[in-house]
């Protein structure tokens, strides 16, 4: 994909705030995503872990975002909030649709797929590489507000108004 394809990130648009650490044992920061989390051959959501952010943090909200999608909108493959602050970490797979990897009070919203978990990458043939954007955000309050019906965008909306900090790991797949 040409640079000047290249979209703004989610948070590109909101206001500065401070970063923290995350880290997963399944991606590497700038590196390629692993095959276990594409859409066609595998469909898992990684691990990941983070430290670092601001007292005060009162909830996580994870999400993942391809600014790349040749939609205009970007393209939505995980939204989930409402974790709690004493969880630190979610494991390879947490994301299904059956939540047995989420925390106790987790919400999870529907993709761009039309689905309750994390749908993996599935750029078209030939359209270069695609970034896959995954952010933790450390948000100043227990409950965010919105409910499982909510879109990526609201709950979007609502982390704009609502975050201490953000932390991110990105990744790229092309399928040629």
């Amino acid at each position: 994909m040409s640079e000047q394809k290249r979209r703004p990130l989610p948070h590109d648009f909101h206001p500065p705030v401070p970063s923290f650490e995350v880290a997963s044992t399944d991606l590497e920061d700038g590196g390629t995503l692993p095959d276990a989390h594409v859409y066609a051959k595998g469909n898992t959501s990684p691990q990941l872990s983070w430290s670092g952010f601001p007292e005060g943090t009162k909830s996580f909200a994870v999400t993942c975002y391809d600014p790349d999608a040749p939609t205009g909108s970007g393209f939505w493959h995980w939204s989930v909030f409402d974790i709690p602050a004493d969880v630190t970490e979610l494991p390879t797979g947490a994301g299904t649709g059956d939540f047995k990897g989420l925390p106790a009070g987790a919400v999870q919203v529907r993709n761009d797929y039309g689905t309750r978990d994390f749908g993996g990458a599935a750029p078209p043939p030939g359209d270069g590489p695609h970034r896959y954007v995954f952010t933790v955000y450390a948000v100043d309050q227990e409950k965010l507000g919105p409910d499982a019906d909510a879109t990526p965008a609201v709950v979007g909306f609502n982390l704009r108004f609502h975050t201490l900090a953000r932390a991110q790991l990105i990744a790229e797949y092309e399928e040629r």
